[in-house]
């Protein structure tokens, strides 16, 4: 991992996107946060099915997306919560976030470069994947190259999985790459979108990532 000062000029040149965005998600956390997101409880029957991972060259990329939303990590050392948001593309995936307040956290980006984290105080660090990377800037994992499926409701193509699925054909958990991914909420279903997880909680050993989407738009 190389560490270096990120430039005042790349400072000014994304400072109003930033703070565009800070103030976005400083909204949706006050608002949604007003709702109540009580688990919701179901009596249907729910089938696993087991899935072998694809041949790479065959693997289906996960879609585009656009999201808005709140995140909460719990381990046996933090607990800390904020809202962020997630703009991914085939290419690359742009990540922001923010504390409860709205101040700027980090900005990780991924593309076929490499991945890169700029903190609060414009230090940037490189490493070749996110999950490294956050554990050891942020002290807790982000498993993008999994989560940019999971957050949709399907499994990575890359390695085999299990996923549990309710009669309306719904994700209610996948277990996979050691990770355990709960679907509580979905949301509504409307005529030109179908249902796409709105609570889901991430489970890797002691660590606990719950993540709420307050804003879909998947391209």
């Amino acid at each position: 991992m190389r560490k270096i000062k990120s430039p005042n000029t790349w400072f000014n040149s994304h400072q109003c996107d930033l703070w565009r965005w800070l103030l976005i998600g400083c909204l949706f956390s006050f608002v949604s946060g007003c709702a109540s997101l009580t688990p919701q409880t179901s009596t249907e029957s729910i089938s696993t099915v087991y899935l072998q991972p694809s041949a790479p060259a065959s693997a289906k990329p996960a879609a585009d997306f656009n999201i808005l939303g709140r995140i909460s990590i719990q381990d046996r050392d933090q607990s800390s919560s904020g809202t962020f948001r997630w703009q991914h593309l085939a290419s690359n995936d742009e990540i922001l976030l923010f504390t409860p307040l709205g101040q700027t956290i980090a900005e990780i980006t991924n593309s076929p470069e490499g991945v890169r984290l700029i903190t609060s105080k414009l230090e940037a660090f490189y490493a070749k994947d996110v999950e490294s990377l956050t554990e050891e800037i942020l002290g807790w994992r982000l498993p993008l190259s999994g989560l940019q499926y999971w957050i949709q409701g399907v499994h990575s193509p890359l390695s085999g999985a299990e996923k549990d699925v309710n009669t309306a054909g719904q994700t209610v958990a996948i277990r996979q790459d050691g990770w355990k991914i709960l679907y509580t909420h979905y949301t509504s279903a409307q005529s030109d979108q179908p249902p796409r997880p709105r609570v889901l909680e991430l489970v890797y050993a002691d660590l606990r990532i719950r993540l709420a989407i307050d804003n879909w738009n998947v391209e």
